[in-house]
C-alpha cells in the first residue's frame, strides 16, 4: 500500500508547494497593480491576475469571513501559507509512518 501511497503524498506535498508560490505571486501581483507598477490594461498580466483570483479567491474569501483585516492589511494570504505549511507537515509526518 506505501508504494502507491508515498508517490501520492509526495504529489500532494507539490501541488501545495505550488500553491503557496501562486500565492505570493498573486499578492505581490496585487501591491504591483495597486502602486501602478504594471499596468491591469496589459493582456497578460489581466490574464495572470484572472487565474490567480479564479483559483485563490475561494478559499481567500472563506478566511476574510473569519479573519479580521487590521487596518487595512489583508491577513487572509498568511493564515491561508500557515495553514498550508500545516496540512504538508500533516502529510510529511504520514509519509513517514508508512515507510
Amino acid at each position: 500500500m506505501d508504494v502507491i501511497l508515498v508517490p501520492i503524498f509526495a504529489i500532494l506535498q507539490m501541488a501545495l508547494g505550488l500553491l503557496i508560490w501562486a500565492l505570493i505571486i498573486y499578492v505581490v501581483l496585487g501591491w504591483l497593480i495597486a502602486f501602478n507598477v504594471v499596468n491591469i490594461q496589459n493582456a497578460f498580466v489581466n490574464t495572470v491576475n484572472r487565474l490567480l483570483a479564479g483559483v485563490l479567491e475561494p478559499m481567500l474569501s472563506k478566511i476574510r469571513s473569519y479573519v479580521p483585516s487590521m487596518g487595512g492589511l489583508d491577513l487572509s494570504p498568511l493564515v491561508l501559507i500557515f495553514g498550508i505549511y500545516f496540512v504538508q507537515m500533516v502529510i510529511g509526518r504520514l509519509a513517514l509512518k508508512l515507510i
